[in-house]
């Protein structure tokens, strides 16, 4: 009489390799990518740069540093992070022409003929202990104070805002206020972390 090998059971793996499956796909996280949607501006060679894209004057430059205490210097000066929108929109327009705000060029520009546009640039600079949060804000702010001018000017121009206008009238007045944001490397501007 031959001997038989005894048969594991397996009618309860495929229940308990479907168990594992779900137990795993219920408990793990799944990461979604967030982040800061900005469009970088395409890269120039070399030999098209001129002197002028590399030398901007110092009255052009709106600087906003924030330290690692979350604590905001706008221009030198102390400041809440609910006053730079303000303060930002008053220098990209730079309104009344002045000597300490941005110089303007004059360019022709689709539907408003020759305009005066101003070479300002926001540079915003923060430390490497700043908090993500404040560093967003900051962001938010100046971001929202691009957006404020242009839906002033569509509203005014068009009557509409800036988001209801088709893609030519859009493109007309990103021209007219183009958003020059620069981001500089992370720095340690209040002393060792």
């Amino acid at each position: 009489m031959s001997k038989k090998t005894p048969e594991i059971p397996s009618a309860s793996m495929a229940d308990i390799a479907f168990m594992l499956l779900i137990f795993f796909l219920v408990t793990t996280t799944m990461d979604t990518d967030s982040g800061i949607s900005r469009m970088l501006p395409p890269p120039v060679p070399p030999d098209e740069q001129n002197d002028d894209d590399v030398k901007i004057k110092e009255r052009n430059v709106f600087v906003v540093l924030i330290n690692k205490n979350d604590q905001l210097m706008v221009e030198g000066q102390p400041m809440h992070i609910k006053e730079l929108k303000e303060k930002a929109k008053e220098f990209i327009e730079n309104p009344t022409d002045s000597e300490t705000l941005p110089e303007k060029e004059a360019k022709e520009i689709p539907f408003f003929g020759t305009t005066m546009i101003s070479k300002q640039v926001v540079s915003l600079q923060n430390d490497r202990g700043t908090s993500y949060g404040i560093y967003i804000q900051a962001q938010d702010e100046l971001a929202a104070a691009y957006n404020e001018l242009r839906d002033e000017l569509a509203l005014r121009k068009f009557g509409k805002k800036y988001d209801d206008l088709d893609l030519d009238r859009q493109d007309a007045i990103r021209d007219v206020y183009p958003q020059r944001i620069s981001e500089a490397e992370p720095k340690n501007y209040g002393g060792n972390n």
